[in-house]
């Protein structure tokens, strides 16, 4: 075998997953068609979930030229009326960051990739295309033809399958996708603004829910503004997509010569979900495994959450600390997480995108009757699901996102705490819980064990040299404030920062953690 995995598809999901197989070990090739970065944005949010990934695999830093915090979504009758309003949750962040950012996608993704170099153990290669891949027992033989037009075959235990909407792959297996019907065409147009334009701009976000033409200006980072078009009967996608539609269909914001057109292109917006999501040895990520209406900004940041949710499991079983059926899990927590999200945005798509007059009107005015029963905005994370199925113990705060505090170690080292723990299974105790009699069991249940299990012991006071080296003590109150809420004191944090379940006592965690390793071994 040449490698542990190799990884088809070099966009936002698959260099992300890239670098997740680098964090975790994995010997990897990742292939692209493309020799570079595709030069037009395409993706333009993502949130405090991707950044917390972003921050994991020690890029957050470098990418924070490229994005800025996402702002708040008006929604506007054709008479400029206000008849909703989305918001992100105020500080303090649950995550550590920003719930949700607005992003230029093609230097962020040069940085996504510059930075597997970081890692030995990932090899990449670009102008290579995949022709045909075959499972053999325990193994996938993929044939690769290079940019020198050199054909070769290479093995792996497992391929991943990113290679786009139109997937070569998937339909070289006849997958099906199941429709979940919306269908809508639209024109996406990212401008780039001259120096001092744009000062009559909206300072937010706008969906304009106007019957006569639905669209949609965002306010991206810098210089970039984005505005979307729903395409009317009467006009095709080529006739609407030349530079003289384009300046026309903007006048109503800008004259022509306050920007330059970075891009100009035609989509349907679709909301498909694949059947199945593994066939046999190759798994399908992102767009190759669900498309999704652009309209809470989730198509990237569910791709991202497929490699997040994969990778540590494939690590595992790999390293053979898990048992081959965790890998089934794969399909049982994404599938229901992109089903609820993709069918959330498909329901602000179609508050958009109505085109009848009366219905509209009754739209219109159902709207404003919740927003005026209902003080402050829809939190747009609210509509964000956890795990419901899966690896996950079955009562709460089970599937739920682990919360993130800033905190400070015995050494007087402050940061999030992420940045102390890493990717691993985490053992976290609340500060008033006696510790040592819990720890003293769980280490002999874990003696000989290669598992990544740390143990993060919360201190009501800051820590001292004399502590060990798991005590922390939380700066916000965040994760304090979040265990009393859910009634527990002992928490099993998975890699990918999902709650694999909580316990009230030490006899709980220790039963808790009996259920952990008896899942992760099948």
């Amino acid at each position: 075998m040449d490698y542990d995995l190799i990884i088809v598809g070099m966009g936002p999901v698959g260099a992300m997953a890239a670098n997740l197989a680098g964090l975790w070990g994995l010997q990897t090739l990742a292939l692209d068609k493309a020799e570079s970065v595709y030069e037009n944005p395409r993706a333009m949010g993502f949130d405090h979930e991707v950044m917390r990934a972003f921050a994991n695999i020690g890029l957050a830093e470098a990418i924070l030229p490229y994005v800025m915090p996402y702002r708040a979504s008006h929604y506007l009758t054709s008479q400029s009326q206000l008849i909703k309003r989305i918001d992100a949750a105020k500080p303090p962040h649950a995550l550590g960051w920003a719930p949700n950012y607005v992003f230029s996608q093609p230097p962020v993704e040069r940085e996504l990739r510059a930075n597997i170099a970081s890692f030995d153990q990932v090899t990449v290669e670009l102008g290579s295309e995949v022709l045909a891949i075959e499972t053999q027992g325990e193994l996938a033989q993929v044939q690769v033809r290079d940019r020198h037009g050199e054909l070769r075959t290479v093995s792996a235990g497992y391929v991943l399958a990113c290679d786009g909407g139109s997937s070569p792959i998937r339909s070289s297996l006849n997958l099906r996708m199941e429709d979940l019907v919306f269908d809508e065409p639209w024109l996406v147009v990212d401008v780039l603004l001259k120096e001092g334009a744009g000062e009559s701009l909206p300072s937010t976000n706008v969906q304009y829910c106007e019957v006569e033409r639905p669209s949609t200006y965002v306010v991206g980072p810098g210089r970039h503004r984005r505005w979307e078009f729903m395409i009317n009967p009467s006009e095709t996608p080529a006739d609407i997509a030349r530079p003289e539609s384009i300046k026309q269909l903007i006048s109503r914001w800008l004259d022509a010569d306050d920007y330059d057109i970075w891009r100009a292109s035609t989509y349907r917006f679709h909301a498909l979900i694949l059947e199945q999501w593994r066939s046999e040895r190759i798994f399908f990520l992102g767009d190759a495994a669900h498309m999704t209406p652009p309209f809470l900004a989730q198509g990237m940041c569910q791709g991202i959450r497929d490699a997040l949710g994969l990778i540590w499991k494939l690590a595992l079983v790999r390293r053979g600390l898990a048992g081959p059926r965790l890998l089934d899990t794969y399909q049982q927590e994404r599938a229901p997480h992109v089903r609820q999200t993709t069918e959330a945005a498909k329901e602000f798509g179609l508050i958009i995108c109505e085109r009848d007059p009366l219905k509209a009107a009754e739209r219109d005015a159902h709207l404003l009757r919740n927003m005026n029963g209902t003080p402050g905005s829809t939190i747009r994370q609210s509509l964000i699901p956890g795990l419901k199925n899966g690896l996950i113990d079955d009562r709460a705060p089970a599937g739920e996102l682990f919360p993130q505090p800033k905190v400070i170690n015995r050494e007087g080292v402050t940061g999030l705490l992420d940045s102390f723990t890493g990717q691993s299974l985490r053992l976290v105790i609340a500060a008033d819980v006696d510790a040592g009699p819990l720890l003293k069991q769980v280490r002999q249940r874990l003696e000989g064990s290669q598992l990544p299990f740390k143990v993060v012991r919360l201190s009501a006071e800051w820590p001292t040299p004399s502590d060990d080296a798991d005590h922390y003590h939380e700066l916000d109150g965040i994760l304090a404030q979040w265990m009393n809420e859910r009634d527990c004191k002992v928490v099993i944090v998975r890699p990918d920062h999902y709650v694999f379940g909580g316990a009230r006592t030490c006899e709980g965690a220790l039963a808790l953690l009996e259920r952990c390793l008896e899942a992760l071994n099948g």
